[in-house]
């Protein structure tokens, strides 16, 4: 770490919190790079901090990530993320539709997938870093309160409706024959480019986004993700498959090589989230299926 020194006592255990720090700005934000820019936030406040002051180190470090997540999440800052490294791909299981069915998601508190982020990111600023630091990392209703603003009892409250909502949209859709006929209805909309069937299917306020070679880039609102559902479009021939869960479509060139993967989430009828990749190097680094 920059400005520690090896026999800095107070470095080496901020660096026993380092990893823990990192996953909880990882869930609240989605973002390796924000998440580890966050931690630095934290170790440069800890170095101006009188340390006699701190009776419980790991807590005071929680809050002082939990405070500058929330702060990020506020401002509404974010940044594509362009590195390719294998620990930094969005997670993703994928069976192909006539195979075994998958595994059943892990449990909300040990998954940092795509499914779970794409989840958070449908919640409140206050209500996603309530639900994280309590159901996720099991910090009192309390403390999350002091963070907030709020009364043990109003966090608690929050945490309650934060984790209906996750639990809601976590339902696994792969037996959910009506919402793969709403994904298949969108695919042959935006592969014909029929504009008005497309924002029949799609919720006024879908997000779009898309994972390619300069970026991870964001769409929101259906009358702007059906002007741009030509990457969906292009997919519309591939096979159909289970992607964390949740109705998707695999494409491959004449070589086997992957073109593209598309997760839809589907609620009441509408496509509410739809995440496509298309960066062949990111493709290349996951464990596909084969092609059929």
């Amino acid at each position: 770490m920059a400005g520690t020194h090896p026999a800095d006592p107070i470095a080496d255990a901020f660096e026993s919190h380092r990893d823990r720090l990192r996953a909880v700005a990882y869930r609240m934000l989605g973002s390796h790079a924000d998440a580890e820019d966050v931690v630095q936030e934290a170790w440069l406040r800890l170095s101006r901090q009188d340390t006699g002051t701190i009776d419980n180190l790991g807590g005071w470090l929680t809050t002082v990530v939990g405070r500058i997540s929330l702060d990020v999440l506020r401002s509404g800052r974010t940044r594509p993320e362009v590195s390719i490294d294998d620990d930094q791909l969005p997670e993703f299981t994928v069976t192909l539709d006539g195979s075994p069915a998958p595994e059943d998601l892990v449990t909300l508190g040990d998954s940092v997938g795509l499914a779970l982020l794409t989840v958070l990111d449908s919640l409140r600023p206050d209500e996603r870093l309530a639900f994280v630091l309590h159901d996720v990392f099991g910090v009192p209703h309390g403390e999350i309160g002091t963070i907030l603003g709020k009364s043990a009892d109003a966090t608690k409250m929050l945490t309650s409706r934060a984790r209906r909502k996750v639990q809601a949209a976590q339902q696994p859709a792969s037996g959910g024959r009506q919402q793969r006929e709403v994904v298949q209805a969108f695919l042959a909309a935006a592969r014909d480019g029929r504009f008005e069937q497309l924002l029949q299917v799609l919720h006024p306020e879908v997000k779009f986004t898309v994972h390619t070679p300069d970026g991870r880039f964001v769409t929101l609102g259906a009358t702007e993700v059906a002007t741009r559902a030509r990457v969906a479009g292009s997919a519309a021939r591939g096979h159909a498959a289970t992607v964390n869960g949740r109705p998707g479509v695999i494409s491959w060139s004449e070589d086997g090589t992957p073109l593209s993967l598309l997760a839809f989430t589907v609620a009441d009828g509408h496509i509410t989230e739809i995440t496509a990749m298309v960066d062949p190097a990111e493709l290349a680094l996951m464990d596909l299926p084969d092609p059929v």
